[in-house]
C-alpha cells in the first residue's frame, strides 16, 4: 500500500525518514511530503497530493499539563493519535463554524482531542491533555476516512521556562510512531 506521511516541518520529515531507514522489511511504501505549518498550508498540499491509498498527518505537539503530572504515554516523544479535533480562532475562542470533528481510531496508540488555532495558544484554560497545534483540523476536515493524525510529543504547555523548541524535539525519535503506521 502506498502511504503519504504529510510533515508541516522539515525537521518533521527528516525524523520520519530516520525511522523509515530503521524498518528493514517495510509491509508498505512512502512518500514524505512538506506541507508547510498552519491550515492554509495544510489545506494547499492536501489538494495536491499524488495518487495514495492512505494518508497521515504526522508532526510534532504540545500538550496541555506538566510532564511530571502526565501518564507515560503522554512524555516527550511519545506518538498519539488524534480522534477529535476542534477549533480555536484568533482570540482563543471556538470559531462558529468550526464544530467538532470526531473520528474512530486508525491505530493502536494512544487517542487524544487536539485544538487547532492560528496563533501559538499560551492560556492555561485548556483541559489538560488536550494537544494544541496548528494543522489538525484541517487534516481532519479534508482527509479520507482512512487516512489519520499521529502527533509525536514535543512540549508541554503552558512552558514554565522558554524554551528553544528546535533544541528541545533534537532527541525526539519517531519510530515509534511509524511503527505505528507500518501497523496499518
Amino acid at each position: 500500500m502506498n502511504i503519504i506521511i504529510l510533515t508541516p516541518m522539515e525537521i518533521e520529515r527528516e525524523k520520519v525518514l530516520e525511522a523509515l531507514a530503521k524498518i528493514t522489511n517495510k509491509k508498505h511504501t512512502y512518500e514524505v511530503i512538506v506541507s508547510g505549518i498552519g491550515r492554509e498550508s495544510t489545506a494547499k498540499a492536501m489538494m495536491q497530493l499524488p495518487e495514495h491509498a492512505v494518508c497521515v498527518l504526522m508532526g510534532f505537539a504540545a500538550v496541555v499539563g506538566k510532564a511530571s503530572h502526565l501518564p507515560d504515554y503522554l512524555q516527550l516523544g511519545k506518538p498519539i493519535e488524534i480522534t477529535h479535533a476542534s477549533l480555536y480562532g484568533y482570540e482563543g475562542g471556538l470559531f462558529e463554524n468550526g464544530k467538532p470533528i470526531i473520528n474512530a481510531p486508525r491505530l493502536n496508540l494512544p487517542c487524544l482531542s487536539s485544538l487547532t488555532s492560528d496563533k501559538f495558544v499560551r492560556t492555561t484554560d485548556l483541559a489538560e491533555k488536550t494537544v494544541v497545534n496548528m494543522e489538525d483540523y484541517t487534516f481532519m476536515y479534508l482527509k479520507k476516512p482512512q487516512d489519520c493524525i499521529v502527533r509525536i510529543i514535543s512540549d508541554f504547555l503552558p512552558h514554565e521556562t522558554e524554551i528553544d523548541f528546535f533544541e528541545e524535539v533534537k532527541g525526539i525519535d519517531f519510530l515509534e510512531g511509524v511503527m505505528a503506521v507500518e501497523e496499518i
